[in-house]
């Protein structure tokens, strides 16, 4: 049998020959070995057995032949040190909406100093946001809505892995909680232009209803800037994660639908355009 370091060079190799990225070859290999990082580095030169090789192939297979996710196929991706449970009925969390979090973590604490909090989450998906909000704060009390009863299924199952305290409702946007008050309103809400080039591995697994926004991606950012005072205490923090070629048009939305507010627009680590708030003191 060929070693873990042959096993992992051809196979990165093949990944990149069939314009994947190589990490996902690691991450399956690290999977179906049930090893982390520093031990796999220890075993490099010893031989992969045979059950561990077959069905590391046969990941390899459905990631780079069958198109499927890395996260899919392990089951699991991480957010902010968590694992989170993903499937084809939400959208795998992002790396860059960790640092929505880092922000509105932050922000929190400059404008609320501590202070006990109601957060919602609008169109949750996996439960990302919601969740790693209610385990590093604990005191914010945290509900999320998302209009798919299979989304929240899944954030149901994140949330009591993760031994979360998030209240999960059914319905779109801000209708499940039109009669509740808040201090935080943070969404990451489809953003993606319809008619804009997705990459197969994106479009073909991910749900579209968490991908697409409208005709130039903002429309849900629309409704719920419309309505987010309805459901917001005086003074409140609303948190958006956007596309990086949107913050000018989206600051635009903002101050047609609200008055006497703070707008601060931060870039992500790739000096990318990525997170706008909404401060009311």
């Amino acid at each position: 049998m060929p070693t873990y370091k042959e096993v992992l060079a051809i196979n990165e190799q093949y990944a990149i020959d069939n314009q994947k990225e190589a990490s996902g070859v690691k991450l399956l290999l690290l999977y179906f070995s049930k090893m982390d990082s520093a031990k796999l580095l220890t075993k490099f030169d010893e031989e992969v057995e045979e059950t561990i090789y077959r069905d590391f192939l046969y990941g390899v297979d459905r990631y780079i032949c069958k198109n499927t996710p890395v996260q899919h196929i392990i089951g699991h991706e991480y957010f902010y040190g968590h694992a989170f449970i993903v499937n084809k009925d939400v959208l795998i969390p992002r790396f860059e909406t960790e640092e929505l979090v880092e922000n509105i973590l932050l922000m929190y604490d400059e404008v609320f100093d501590g202070a006990k909090v109601d957060v919602v989450d609008i169109g949750t998906g996996s439960g990302c946001l919601a969740i790693t909000l209610d385990i590093e704060e604990p005191n914010m009390t945290v509900k999320a809505t998302d209009i798919s009863a299979k989304a929240l299924k899944v954030a149901q199952a994140n949330n009591d892995s993760l031994k979360a305290h998030v209240e999960f409702l059914e319905g779109d946007m801000l209708q499940p909680v039109i009669n509740k008050k808040f201090d935080i309103l943070v969404s990451n809400p489809p953003y993606i232009p319809n008619l804009e080039y997705v990459e197969p591995l994106v479009k073909d697994n991910e749900p579209h209803e968490a991908l697409f926004g409208g005709k130039d991606g903002l429309d849900f950012y629309r409704i719920i800037i419309r309505d987010a005072e309805s459901i917001l205490n005086d003074k409140y923090i609303i948190a958006f994660e956007h596309a990086y070629n949107k913050s000018k048009e989206l600051k635009k939305i903002i101050r047609k639908h609200i008055k006497n507010a703070e707008i601060i627009q931060k870039k992500d680590h790739q000096g990318k355009d990525r997170m706008t708030f909404v401060v009311k003191k």
